[in-house]
């Protein structure tokens, strides 16, 4: 028994140290030399401040619409709404989406709307939409905000952030900060 205990005892107290006291530091010590000390990039507009690394909730007809959020955008509990695609209750709730989306961008078929507009992510929380979402958002801003269609395109093609060493992920754009220099280009 003296065996089997001694050794137990001693790899607990070895992962303790390791997991609760040495990991946690080095994690908090690389951090220290991210932006704002891995606090997270925080943008000030219009006399507010938001976290450009959590999802915002755009949905006026004159930004750029963000990716639905299955937990509100509440920072506090990210997370998916756990329901798979066959479940009656989801499937409403994604063709309520596409429908509000259609209506409010009647230029567009069903077939070209990215799915990234009418689901959420897995956090809930993801402040990136696609490339494909930002371009059938065009002619609507266009129209409201009497922008040119080019700028919008050039505007997109500057918030474009490029895959991970040019390999891994797809390209995106942050919502936030598109729909701030698209306010920037208006005034």
């Amino acid at each position: 028994m003296k065996k089997h205990i001694l050794p137990a005892i001693k790899l607990t107290a070895v992962n303790i140290v390791f997991f609760a006291v040495i990991y946690p530091l080095a994690v908090w010590g690389i951090a220290q030399f991210a932006p704002n000390n891995g606090k997270g990039e925080i943008i000030e507009h219009k006399g507010q401040q938001y976290y450009s690394n959590i999802g915002q909730s755009f949905t006026e007809d004159n930004y750029f619409w963000s990716r639905p959020s299955a937990v509100g955008y509440n920072a506090a509990g990210s997370g998916g709404s756990n329901k798979g695609p066959s479940n009656e209750e989801y499937l409403t709730e994604v063709q309520t989406r596409i429908d509000t989306f259609l209506v409010h961008n009647p230029e567009i078929t069903k077939s070209e709307i990215p799915v990234d507009m009418v689901t959420a992510s897995g956090s809930g929380l993801d402040p990136h939409i696609s490339v494909q979402a930002a371009k059938v958002q065009i002619k609507r801003i266009a129209k409201i905000r009497n922008v040119d269609v080019r700028k919008l395109e050039q505007l997109i093609a500057e918030h474009t952030d490029k895959p991970l060493a040019g390999l891994f992920g797809p390209e995106k754009i942050n919502v936030l900060k598109l729909n701030i220099a698209l306010d920037k280009l208006s005034e």
